[in-house]
């Protein structure tokens, strides 16, 4: 079976291999697609438990497909929709199923508004039937349908909208919407950046009921962004953005009954005032609502349980933190309506089983590691799913254990990142794995042992054509810096000696929570620094204090005071690897993008002893320009907390630059604003001080589109190379011309 030998294929990270590989990687290699993995795209477990669906397309026939495959034998059973059969559309490249999989929901054209949301030109496909119904004329989002399959919420223009699928008739449930205003059931943009979600509304069980949070962002300060394009005059996007201590959208919940065509709001007796409702989710019974209510500083977290016909409620789980608390999407109801929590309460993220009412049953899992995704609950075994960091914190393993905590068994034997997609009875589970050198493989096993069952889809082409260039092994290690037993990986030349100096470029993110030294296969990126190692780099990435998923204390500890520990980590980092014998200790750099943009900041000017250059992407300049719920989350508001704000904010360090600085933006981007780099440049012109920077029109915090990925990487390298490689290519070319003297 090809997945048992894979290992054995893979070239890339292996030192045996060496001396077979002979191509260099570059750049437009790595842009142009040339390592692109494969994968299952759009996995959906079937009700039934014993078939999965997968989104599969023809390249050939430009043919869309929602395909059924069986999961004892991974047979193709048979295709449930065809865009080939359907006239009236040209393709699909998305899809999603009512409750009841009577129905699917077919996404045929899209057009992003920020990093989740979209608006979209959606069918509905009744699968008995073959009928086919356009949701809307207009561009609408977040098309759902109802559990019983006869009916399909939208939102439009701020509001809300149901339509009966067999009258076509539409009901608008709000009327109040309007941009920059007021927003019904759709998130605003700093709920859908900071929360994750978009959908603010959601379906009771019975089909009859719907609950939606408003958003009331009128009195939020606007920001606006020049849009250059391709016109002879700009335009503006201009959009509600609550910078740190600033006015939030007012928010507010409601439920529409669809019986008696009749909104009214929700109320709970709140202990403040000021505050966010991240989640709302419909217990199993029907008429039971629970929201989950936070004050603004983030460290109390209220679960309410509303019901709907009683119209009373019930405060059953209080939170509370002396930092912040983590808003996730694992609350879990079982069929007695008590629920499966995750927490961070005894110092690390793990699994609690509360009653109805909120009496703790039980903690579920327990121990100095962290559970980092929640899979399920099988009532049949009373098992639940999920995955941690048991065995290592860079590696992800997929568990099972009794609801009372008993019997706990590792089901995923593969060191590396496992992350598995379970069958609806549980019965079996289709694992992803990869490693830093393994790329993403897919296998199904049994959910009651772990063993394998079969492979799926792996890459093993992809590896075979790794394995013809020259790449070494990125290497993992932990590093004492302040204190703390740190995570590294590095990666060396491919023939590197000991004897030699070589410069050394640094990597990471560093922001709360984040993970950047972990054992997964990670794309471009790891390309890029194969490729500069070939060209005589060491690369090194460290996860310093702050980072996540080695427990609560050592996450927290940069609570009130973003881009202090953090930056003395790197710095210290730098240090101690600049002493090894074989690093340059005159040529050490940095960069990040984004947090890790802040961080490489402030890196190079508080460390200006340390570092020679840095190139900071996308950077936060100081957290007064950022969004309210991230920033305040860990500093809480610039009026409460100045300093914290102000003493590691890289714009107020420009007079310490000694290197070499690029620093590089979108002027498009709506999350880090462009402002962010714009003072930033002003105050290093007031300082008097040299650097480059270059920016992107129109391009998001991503920067991307077209070749502009490949102009962003080729721009990067250079400069590496002018500022940490002039060096290197003087010592190469000595070698050379001595070689030829000795020949």
């Amino acid at each position: 079976m090809k997945i048992r030998h894979f290992a054995a294929i893979v070239g890339f990270l292996t030192t045996a291999l060496i001396y077979c590989q002979d191509k260099q990687i570059s750049l437009e290699a790595i842009w142009s697609g040339e390592f692109r993995t494969e994968g299952m795209q759009a996995l959906h477990s079937m009700k039934n438990g014993k078939q999965y669906s997968v989104l599969n397309f023809d390249r050939n026939t430009r043919t869309s497909t929602i395909d059924i495959y069986d999961y004892k034998t991974l047979e193709k059973v048979k295709t449930l929709v065809s865009s080939e059969d359907i006239s009236e559309i040209q393709g699909f490249f998305d899809y999603s199923f009512s409750d009841d999989e009577s129905k699917v929901i077919l996404t045929t054209n899209e057009v992003p508004v920020f990093r989740r949301s979209r608006l979209g030109e959606y069918y509905v496909y009744d699968l008995k039937t073959k009928a086919l119904i356009k949701v809307a004329d207009d561009l609408v989002q977040e098309p759902t349908l109802s559990p019983d399959g006869t009916k399909v919420a939208y939102g439009f223009e701020n509001n809300l909208y149901v339509k009966d699928l067999a009258s076509g008739k539409v009901k608008q449930i709000t009327t109040d919407g309007e941009k920059n205003k007021i927003i019904n059931g759709i998130t605003d943009w700093v709920y859908e950046e900071e929360f994750s979600f978009v959908r603010a509304f959601d379906w009771n069980a019975d089909s009859n009921l719907i609950a939606f949070i408003r958003f009331d962002e009128s009195e939020v300060p606007e920001f606006s962004m020049d849009v250059f394009g391709s016109e002879l005059y700009q335009t503006q996007q201009v959009f509600k953005y609550p910078k740190a201590g600033e006015t939030n959208s007012k928010v507010s919940l409601h439920l529409y009954d669809l019986e008696a065509n009749k909104t009214q709001a929700l109320e709970v007796d709140k202990a403040y005032t000021d505050y966010y409702i991240p989640r709302i989710k419909w217990a199993k019974d029907a008429n039971v609502l629970s929201a989950q209510y936070m004050n603004r500083h983030q460290n109390e977290l209220d679960l309410w349980m509303i019901d709907t016909y009683e119209m009373s409620y019930d405060l059953v789980l209080e939170e509370k933190d002396k930092a912040y608390i983590d808003v996730t999407f694992n609350l879990t109801f079982l069929k007695d309506n008590s629920f499966i929590w995750t927490s961070e309460k005894d110092g690390y993220n793990h699994l609690y089983h509360y009653s109805k009412e909120g009496m703790l049953i039980n903690q579920v899992t327990n121990g100095d590691w962290e559970v980092t995704n929640y899979y399920g609950f099988n009532e049949k075994e009373n098992t639940i799913y999920y995955q941690s960091v048991e065995n290592g914190s860079i590696n992800r393993d997929v568990y099972s254990i009794k609801l009372n905590g008993k019997n706990k068994k590792r089901l995923t034997k593969t060191d590396g990142t496992n992350s598995a997609a379970f069958s609806a009875d549980f019965t079996y589970f289709i694992n992803t794995h990869s490693s830093a050198t393994t790329p993403p493989e897919y296998t199904l096993h049994s959910s009651k042992s772990g063993n394998l069952v079969k492979g799926i889809k792996d890459n093993d082409k992809l590896a075979q054509k790794v394995g013809d260039y020259v790449t070494s092994k990125k290497e993992f290690s932990t590093i004492n810096i302040n204190g703390n037993d740190l995570n590294m990986w590095m990666v060396k030349p491919a023939d590197f000696d000991e004897s030699k100096t070589y410069p050394l470029f640094m990597y990471q993110y560093s922001g709360p929570g984040s993970q950047q030294v972990a054992n997964r296969w990670n794309g471009a990126n790891d390309y890029w620094y194969q490729m500069l190692a070939q060209q005589g780099y060491i690369v090194v990435c460290i996860d310093g204090r702050g980072t996540g998923y080695k427990g609560a204390d050592f996450k927290k500890v940069t609570q009130n005071e973003l881009g202090k520990y953090e930056v003395e980590d790197q710095i210290a980092a730098a240090k101690k690897l600049g002493a090894l014998p074989y690093i340059d200790e005159e040529r050490i750099g940095i960069w990040g993008w984004s947090y890790g943009g802040f961080m490489s900041s402030n890196a190079l000017f508080k460390g200006n002893d340390v570092f020679k250059m840095a190139i900071a992407v996308a950077p936060v300049t100081s957290w007064r320009f950022y969004d309210t719920i991230y920033t305040e989350r860990y500093m809480t508001t610039p009026q409460e907390n100045p300093s914290g704000y102000d003493e590691n904010s890289p714009i107020n360090h420009v007079d310490k630059l000694k290197g070499d600085f690029l620093l590089i933006h979108g002027s498009g981007d709506d999350n880090v604003h462009l402002q962010n780099t714009m003072r930033m440049v002003e105050a290093l012109v007031q300082a008097d001080k040299q650097f480059e920077w270059m920016i992107y029109p129109d391009k998001n915090h991503g920067i991307y589109g077209g070749n502009t990925r490949l102009h962003l990487y080729k721009k990067m390298t250079n400069f590496i190379n002018r500022t940490l490689g002039d060096k290197l290519k003087k010592d190469d070319k000595e070698e050379k011309e001595m070689s030829k003297i000795k020949g």
